[in-house]
């Protein structure tokens, strides 16, 4: 996979690059994972069309199997997309109550991506 590194105050980021899907799946993520930490990153920033679109859709339940590796690895994530598209409300109140953690964030930048996954 192909990274670009951003240094936060609170440690290094993994930016994915890709054109195409690398998240379709737990153990994608759990590669994903491994080969960013090898890097030495605490957190990953991966864009919305980088994942499936299964992810977006809560019924397959493939998000929560998804997210809890990064809790289970204690490795922050931050997905950058626009989400205002997606008319469920579980899917809505579920990209709210992420944002008010410190885990796993859903943003509309790269900016705004680095300052969560740095504290700010």
């Amino acid at each position: 996979m192909d990274f670009n590194f951003h240094q936060t105050a609170s440690g290094q980021v993994a930016e994915l690059k890709s054109d195409r899907i690398v998240i379709g799946s737990p153990d994608d993520t759990l590669d994903l994972m491994a080969e960013a930490g090898y890097s030495g990153a605490k957190g990953i920033i991966a864009y919305e069309h980088q994942i499936t679109s299964d992810f977006f859709d809560l019924k397959t339940r493939l998000a929560g199997e998804i997210l809890q590796k990064f809790s289970n690895y204690r490795m922050q994530l931050a997905i950058i997309g626009d989400f205002s598209k997606y008319r469920s409300k579980s899917l809505r109140d579920f990209i709210g109550e992420c944002n008010r953690g410190n885990r796993i964030f859903f943003t509309d930048s790269l900016k705004d991506a680095l300052e969560k996954l740095s504290g700010s």
